[in-house]
């Protein structure tokens, strides 16, 4: 497990976890971020996201975690919790079921987003919580 103190400091931290079950919707949504930032990886459910996460290497340079639809066998806001434990100064942005609301997510660096949201609404979001995201300047121009 990862303590505050192994935490990189944020101005060099570059990769964008994205947590999605839905493989289209997570084929979209990569693609937009690819357009503008560097480093972002998929994973398909909470468990490949925490072993992830558990790689000393990755989790230094992890700057936020945008959970899309939600894994069988793990809620949401369970996730956000066990993430939270581990990781507790990390920006998650979930992008919420019409079933669920803010109030089920009470981790301090969870942001929800209820669906549906537009590309340019998710890009506002992610620099409101980490403005010193490292986009890809190369690919950020040509968006």
């Amino acid at each position: 497990m990862h303590d505050e103190q192994t935490h990189v400091p944020w101005g060099i931290m570059s990769t964008i976890l994205l947590v999605d079950d839905d493989p289209l919707q997570a084929f979209a949504r990569k693609s937009i971020l690819e357009k503008h930032f560097a480093d972002v990886e998929r994973v398909k459910d909470a468990a490949e996201a925490l072993c992830l996460i558990e790689q000393h290497g990755f989790a230094e340079q992890l700057c936020l975690v945008i959970l899309g639809h939600h894994m069988p066998g793990f809620s949401g806001p369970a996730f956000v919790a066990e993430l939270g434990a581990r990781l507790p100064s990390l920006p998650v942005l979930i992008l919420g079921c019409e079933h669920e609301t803010a109030s089920d997510y009470a981790t301090a660096n969870a942001h929800f987003a209820p669906l549906p949201i537009a590309a340019d609404e998710i890009m506002l979001l992610i620099k409101e919580l980490n403005p010193s995201a490292n986009l890809n300047p190369s690919k950020a121009t040509a968006a």
